[in-house]
């Protein structure tokens, strides 16, 4: 310490010694020197670091290509592999518009206001930015900003900052006068015009126009000009919609800045200042109502590539070349459409009443008006409904304000809105179509649920569900891949099945079972579980796993337990049809592909995604055999609808499956050139088809992909004259000829020696709210006993 002490001393020292001699050279000076001095170094010093300060952040502002670039901006776009625009990347809603399509009195306000010195300085408002300062120093704070500069925050809200400091200011003084040295004082105006944020996703004064007035930036006239420039302060401060009588004080501001410049005489002033505020707000629709859940995923994947490789898709004005077909798109949305909604009346009716019913599509539409829908679903399951209402946020906002639960569900169950709402998104009907080329992996179609704007949860490639029967071609493909021949014979007889941990599965069939001998190739036929349940034990699970991985499924986890072989383990349509392309494709393996290449504004490509190098999942004899075995699913199988039904006569081969309690309807097909699959049921697994007949994928999700290819054959998008390797051409079937019904049963789960699963825990809660508290419109006596569903009602066919 005491060194250290003698240390500072000796710098004090020192110091004092410089600053006497500093003190004595300017008393040697004449005054005006004197004075003179000090001054210039409080100037020239600050000057000097902000100087230096400039230079060093010269560099990290935008140069001039940026701004030819952003003031050229627009907006990327996704088209189909014909050309046709899906959807584009624009940042909220915004048209541009020359400066001569915007009305004089805009322009006038905007100067006035904002910068009355526009048309003689270089960027920056010297006098102006100095006043500022010294405002803000008395404690009145003014924006210096000149339109140049909010301009420059327009175009690079990233790169110069949102934050209130100094730093941001130079930052915004830089690029400012770089806008300046690179255009005209029109082509200023203009830019800002166009990119200024007007509220409610908004951009430039040609959408605020006809947001909040029903005209054109060209027919504004000199109180609705006032009004939306007024906004620039604050845009919700002063927002003419929600504070009406601070956006007209606003507004008499900017007309008095007019009169001040010259702009208006007094006697016109006073006349508008008086006039009432006049709104005509008309909120404009979004400009991506064509969105899909197609375009919906190449958006997010869009979005990270961009990021990746440094292109901003709101601004760069890519083209991003889509695989999908725009005819075979319309076919897909028309089929879901159309089949969903006839399976919506179906399942509307067949739960209106205790009595299930049976009978044909036309029939059930017949009865669909005199019915309510679900009508004794929801009396018959007062439990499910107390679930279904715990489950929804308003529950959860209520239990979170201090309510029992008792209290938020006696109070949600009364409230007729909320439980309208919660009956409508339980019982849709819900369906995912996706179709691919199998021979390079384009995705041709794409469709994830009935509406997107109603339900964006992507049947295709979010959810994932049992696949039931339609997973049973991987396992005997496993078979064929071990040396099994088509015809192997097993008997159709249930067997116990012992599982790892020493439990008993017993697969059986709705039909029953003959004690016969059946060929491998009839019990993929049939469907028969019996059957392959006996080849997954010859095959073993770790070669039926390795072959799914092999064809398609490597995203979903597949259980290793013995009810796998009938589609127990949940995977995503997606991942099913790849599967499918997979085994059309002799055994080759393509991933998915959705985009071909990206090209510039100039067409010149900056990105491209061939086709995928292709990985040998089966041998190609095998995939032969497997397809030949799945052609009979079609012609004497599950599948024949698709040919009495449809009158389909290609070389097509496919395969149907459910799931546990009608659960889930699937079904896809396989044609040379184009493989198609469907999913049929509702979000929550909890609500079901009722019946077995129309629960089935053979009767449900059949009906979209023949819908589909019915229609994509009639527009010459498939050939039906294609076939596979020693294929052939089937036999013409005359349609509505109806072979007779065979039925299709899910794997059951459900293992001997294993305990089924405990029904939850009763809640306290759910007898006092069944017995006391009924729903609205329900009958508070108890429901009667449910009946049992119609095992296979007389098929009928759709109307086409």
């Amino acid at each position: 310490m005491g060194r250290l002490g003698q240390g500072l001393r000796a710098a004090g020292s020192v110091a004092g010694e410089r600053m006497r001699r500093v003190r004595s050279y300017l008393m040697a000076q004449p005054p005006y020197k004197r004075f003179g001095l000090p001054l210039l170094w409080c100037i020239g010093v600050p000057l000097a670091v902000l100087l230096v300060w400039v230079l060093i952040l010269l560099p990290f502002t935008p140069g001039v290509a940026d701004l030819k670039q952003t003031r050229a901006a627009k907006a990327s776009i996704l088209v189909s592999a014909d050309g046709k625009e899906l959807a584009s990347f624009e940042e909220g809603l915004q048209e541009r518009v020359t400066l001569a399509q915007i009305s004089p009195h805009m322009i006038a306000a905007l100067i006035a206001t904002e910068d009355h010195r526009f048309r003689d300085h270089h960027g920056i408002d010297v006098k102006r930015t100095f006043a500022s300062v010294l405002h803000t120093l008395l404690g009145d704070p003014q924006g210096g900003s000149t339109i140049s500069q909010q301009l420059a925050r327009n175009m690079f809200p990233e790169e110069i900052g949102r934050s209130r400091n100094i730093n941001r200011k130079l930052k915004e003084m830089i690029t400012a006068v770089k806008i300046e040295s690179a255009y005209s004082k029109d082509e200023i105006l203009e830019s800002y015009l166009n990119t200024v944020p007007f509220l409610y996703n908004t951009f430039g004064v040609e959408m605020a126009a006809r947001t909040y007035f029903n005209t054109s930036a060209a027919k504004l006239d000199i109180l609705e000009s006032a009004t939306l420039v007024g906004m620039l302060k604050g845009t919700n401060y002063y927002n003419p919609v929600s504070n009406p009588e601070r956006s007209v004080q606003r507004r008499n501001v900017v007309l008095s800045q007019m009169r001040k410049h010259g702009m208006l005489d007094d006697k016109r002033y006073d006349s508008l200042r008086k006039k009432p505020l006049r709104v005509s707000f008309a909120r404009q629709a979004e400009r991506n109502p064509t969105d899909t859940h197609f375009t919906a995923y190449v958006r997010k994947w869009l979005i990270e590539w961009a990021d990746e490789n440094d292109y901003n898709v709101e601004r760069d004005g890519l083209v991003v070349h889509t695989t999908l077909d725009s005819a075979m798109q319309e076919a897909a949305e028309k089929a879901v459409e159309r089949q969903g909604k006839a399976l919506q009346i179906i399942a509307d009716v067949e739960w209106a009443q205790p009595d299930s019913g049976s009978g044909s599509a036309g029939g059930y539409a017949g009865m669909h008006g005199s019915i309510t829908p679900f009508e004794y679903f929801w009396r018959s399951k007062g439990a499910l409904v107390n679930s279904f209402i715990r489950e929804t946020p308003e529950y959860k906002k209520a239990i979170e304000s201090g309510d029992t639960g008792a209290v938020a569900l006696k109070r949600l169950r009364a409230d007729r809105p909320f439980i309208a709402r919660l009956r409508a998104a339980k019982t849709r009907l819900e369906t995912g179509f996706v179709a691919m080329d199998p021979e390079t992996g384009h995705i041709k179609a794409w469709v994830g649920s009935r509406d997107f704007h109603k339900e964006q949860y992507d049947h295709v490639v979010q959810a994932a569900r049992q696949p039931g029967s339609t997973f049973k071609p991987i396992v005997y493909g496993a078979a064929l891949e071990k040396g099994f021949a088509p015809n192997r014979p097993y008997r159709d007889a249930v067997t116990n099945i012992k599982a790892g941990d020493g439990t008993i599965w017993r697969p059986t069939d709705m039909s029953g079972s003959s004690g016969n001998m059946i060929s491998m190739r009839d019990g993929l036929v049939f469907s028969k579980n019996t059957i392959t349940a006996q080849v997954m034990q010859d095959v073993g699970l770790p070669g039926i796993i390795d072959l799914a991985r092999g064809l398609g499924i490597r995203t979903s986890k597949l259980e290793s337990v013995p009810s796998l072989a009938l589609g127990t383990s949940p995977v995503t349509l997606l991942e099913m049809v790849n599967a499918y392309s997979s085994i059309a494709a002799q055994g080759e393996y393509r991933k998915p592909v959705f985009v071909t290449r990206i090209t510039d504004r100039s067409g010149k490509v900056v990105a491209e995604f061939g086709n995928p190098a292709p990985e040998r999942a089966m041998s190609s004899q095998n995939a032969a055999d497997l397809i030949d075995m799945m052609r009979g699913v079609i012609n004497r199988g599950t599948g024949t609808a698709i040919r009495y039904r449809f009158g389909i006569n290609a070389d097509v081969a496919g395969k149907t499956g459910t799931t546990q309690n009608n659960t889930d309807g699937w079904f896809i097909m396989m044609h040379p050139k184009l493989v198609a699959g469907a999913w049929v049921g509702f979000n929550d697994n909890r609500v079901t088809m009722r019946s077995n007949y129309w629960g089935q994928g053979g009767h449900n999700a059949i009906l979209v992909v023949g819908d589909f290819f019915k229609a994509a054959i009639a527009e010459g998008k498939v050939d039906t004259a294609a076939l596979f390797p020693d294929g052939r051409r089937p036999e013409p079937v005359r349609q509505e000829e109806d072979p007779g019904d065979i039925s299709e049963e899910a794997g059951d789960m459900q293992q001997e020696g294993v305990a089924p699963p405990a029904p939850p825990e009763p809640d306290p809660d759910d007898f006092e709210s069944e017995e006391e508290i009924p729903m609205e419109g329900e009958r508070a006596d108890p429901p009667a006993p449910p009946s049992e569903p119609e095992q296979n009602p007389p098929p009928a066919p759709f109307e086409q």
